[in-house]
């Protein structure tokens, strides 16, 4: 029995900016993964199938070899630590800024601030890299309803436009990094499978490189 290439994904904005990068690597779901309850989803190569799973399980599962390959955001990554995996392509899509935000001035005036987040780690070692200590408070969604309400002083949170920000008298105050999605690939994979493995990944690579020479054209 041939081997399989498994490539975890997750729905929305990633998923859709993916599939066309896919599909000019030769990968296309055999069925529309928004309109299918399935979780594996075979492709037209019968040796590539996708799951879809969580966004911020994609590392997990591809660290721990339940896929292959994977696509993330740098964000998922950064918090997840990254070990188990290679990041060989900057995918260039679902681009943002991972930022604190909170009112104006801030991050001058507190030396031990609550911080809201669902970035723990990513938090802990950015405030620890500046030799401030911070107390985390973690949420999962409505960051800017924090420092309106007195539960935190500020917020790590990703930011695209910032309208959201300025809609509730927030700004941003620091960026701790650039986010854009990424191909990430098991270690062990990445020996074993290599034949599978390596013309998808210069094929995707081919095709950011022409989607970005197209975009500047």
């Amino acid at each position: 029995m041939g081997q399989t290439l498994t490539i975890a994904l997750s729905k929305g904005r990633i998923l859709e900016d993916t599939l066309p990068l896919l599909a000019s690597a030769g990968i296309e779901p055999a069925e529309d993964p928004d309109a299918s309850r399935r979780l594996v989803l075979p492709t037209n190569r019968a040796e590539v199938q996708l799951v879809i799973v969580r966004a911020t399980d994609v590392p997990t599962y591809v660290a721990h070899g339940g896929a292959d390959l994977g696509v993330a955001g740098k964000d998922t990554l950064l918090e997840h630590g990254g070990a188990g995996l290679y990041e060989p392509l900057d995918l260039g899509i679902a681009r943002c800024r991972l930022m604190v935000a909170g009112y104006p001035g801030t991050t001058e005036r507190l030396r031990r601030p609550r911080v809201a987040t669902k970035f723990v780690n990513i938090s802990r070692r950015y405030f620890a890299e500046q030799g401030r200590q911070a107390e985390l408070i973690k949420l999962y969604g409505s960051m800017e309803l924090a420092p309106i309400v007195g539960l935190a002083d500020l917020i790590v949170d990703l930011v695209d436009t910032g309208n959201t920000l300025r809609a509730n008298g927030l700004e941003p105050l620091a960026t701790i990094a650039p986010i854009s999605a990424r191909l990430v690939v098991n270690r062990a994979a990445m020996k074993m499978k290599h034949r599978l493995i390596e013309p998808v990944t210069r094929a995707l690579g081919e095709a950011v490189n022409e989607r970005d020479r197209s975009t500047v054209e």
